[in-house]
């Protein structure tokens, strides 16, 4: 019998001018308008479902054949799929079983079930698994939450069950098959070949992408953005963006195999090399849509460089070219691997400090540079900033309307004095948020996750606050943000119990729902669920969302 660590992910014009007849020439001089040449229409998303599955400890395994990153790699992979900058899945239409829910029966309610009865013709399927597998007596499985040795057959998920799925039971257009084998030293080349050869036959008419080759080994790092498998941090990176080669905003199923072959296999020393089989689909096939990417010039491929970075401070948060891409903290450097080379900007930001940077740092091809991220400097406040926020705390702790906007006021004060005041920013998103100025309110929390990105209050009350709105997929993203960096933030799990309700995801809310109240928030999270049941027009005007504390006196001049 052999054991591996398995990812699988399954996703599944022109105009032409008419000829005017010919006409005489004549001399004189015609000055005629030129037609402005129609941009393309944007693309559209089709219709699309996903069952995304990670399992790190099993029922019924020894601790030498538990995994580490099985679930991350998982609710990272959720938390793409559901960006409208990456998979454009709706929320409700993603599945997620980690743990103890992804059983031998809630994989096949989910992948036997579920996906046939809503798939149809057009539409895309993605399935991700996450965990152990295993071929026994020349039959591939996958391996379940409760999975017996002494039962393999039993109570394993068959791959050729999956392919029956996929191949005949799932109606939909659009499929990828990807596959990470991640399997220990005491896994023989011959297992790792027999394992790839199933899975890379699962189906004919799948896009399959596997992590290596034949008789290769997969690898996982706790360097990769907290821990993730190499494999699955490449499918992430790339359906993000960063394989959009051709800068159209579009990822391709072949730009996504090309990029994820080259970062794997550089990250590796070429000791992984993932494969790739187009099946009988195009490899044109998009599979995410990142809008913002699209640009009018575009250079070829580089090859990849890596920044590996450093810190001296407990959960500090990089910056890349703008966009945050995880935390670093003294012994525990944060790899970021697959970058262009060139130029990058850097920046290092931890809440109550001056930032370093932002930065230029070089990449170079094909080669590992250290960013060494140095907080040093207490950001120190004006007395006049601190003043009016510790004023206008007061009177937005006293309710009502007209406290409100003297609140929002004195906030305002204390941001214009000092424009990285992320305090004042979310105070004001809370106030307009009391006032029912959605609009405002969401500047003001957005400017304040801008100034302090780990600023997790904020995103949780942002979150909150799109609830209200009915933006709950954006919602969601916010929260699972929040519980990736924190995942015991009772706030957050009590607003995403509400989020899976207004989805109907009931068996999700209720998760959530207890393991808030397992973190003291048994009452809080049965008003806050009773509240957002309220139309706005009924509730009183005042807070919402997650619990606020003041700001500390001691802190007034030291944010």
């Amino acid at each position: 019998m052999k054991w591996h660590r398995i990812v699988l992910l399954c996703v599944c014009g022109a105009a032409f001018a008419q000829q005017q007849p010919p006409q005489q020439q004549k001399r004189d001089l015609k000055i005629e308008k030129l037609e402005e040449p129609s941009l393309p229409p944007p693309p559209v998303v089709p219709r699309s479902y996903a069952v995304v599955i990670g399992i790190a400890h099993y029922q019924n395994l020894p601790d030498k054949l538990q995994l580490q990153f099985s679930e991350r790699d998982a609710q990272s992979i959720n938390t793409i799929l559901i960006s409208p900058e990456g998979g454009a899945f709706k929320a409700e239409n993603v599945h997620v079983l980690t743990g103890a829910k992804a059983t031998l029966a809630g994989m096949r309610r989910e992948i036997d079930t579920w996906l046939p009865s809503v798939a149809k013709e057009g539409d895309r399927v993605l399935v991700y698994f996450a965990g152990h597998g295993f071929v026994y007596q020349g039959k591939g499985y996958l391996a379940p939450y409760d999975i017996n040795l002494d039962k393999t057959a039993a109570t394993g998920f068959p791959m050729d069950e999956l392919g029956v799925a996929m191949g005949s039971k799932i109606h939909a257009t659009y499929k990828v098959l990807l596959t990470d084998a991640c399997h220990s030293g005491a896994i023989t080349p011959d297992e790792t070949q027999s394992l790839n050869t199933t899975l890379g036959n699962l189906h004919s008419s799948l896009f399959s992408l596997t992590a290596s080759r034949d008789r290769e080994s997969s690898f996982e790092s706790p360097d990769l953005d907290g821990g993730h498998g190499v494999f699955t941090y490449y499918v992430v990176q790339g359906l993000a963006g960063a394989a959009d080669y051709d800068g159209d905003g579009l990822v391709t199923a072949d730009e996504l195999a090309e990029y994820v072959h080259t970062g794997v296999r550089d990250a590796t020393g070429a000791k992984q090399n993932p494969t790739s089989d187009r099946g009988t689909f195009d490899p044109k096939m998009r599979i995410a849509y990142v809008a913002a990417n699209a640009k009018p010039a575009n250079p070829p491929p580089p090859q990849f460089g890596t920044l590996v970075f450093e810190a001296n401070k407990d959960e500090v948060e990089v910056l890349v070219d703008g966009k945050s891409v995880g935390v670093v903290s003294p012994g525990k450097t944060l790899t970021l691997p697959g970058l262009a080379p060139g130029q990058h900007t850097v920046q290092g930001l931890k809440m109550g400090y001056e930032p370093d940077g932002p930065r230029q740092e070089t990449v170079y091809p094909g080669e590992t540079g250290t960013v060494s991220i140095k907080i040093l400097i207490p950001r120190r406040r004006k007395q006049a900033a601190a003043d009016a926020l510790q004023d206008g705390i007061k009177d937005y702790q006293k309710g009502y309307q007209q406290n409100y906007q003297k609140a929002a006021g004195l906030f305002e004060k204390a941001l214009a004095i000092d424009p990285t005041y992320s305090q004042a920013a979310f105070y004001l998103g809370l106030t307009y948020n009391a006032l029912f100025d959605e609009d405002k309110a969401e500047q003001y929390y957005k400017q304040a996750i801008a100034i302090d990105p780990d600023y997790l209050e904020a995103r949780a009350n942002y979150g909150g606050m799109l609830l209200d709105i009915g933006n709950v997929d954006e919602a969601i993203r916010q929260f699972n943000t929040v519980l990736v960096r924190q995942p015991n933030h009772a706030d957050a799990l009590t607003m995403l119990a509400q989020a899976y309700r207004f989805k109907a995801l009931y068996p999700q809310s209720i998760e959530s729902a207890r393991n808030a109240r397992h973190r003291g928030h048994a009452q809080e999270c049965r008003t806050a669920l009773v509240a957002r049941r309220q139309p706005a027009s009924e509730r009183p005007v005042g807070r919402r969302g997650a619990r606020v504390q003041p700001v500390p006196e001691a802190e007034r001049f030291r944010q």
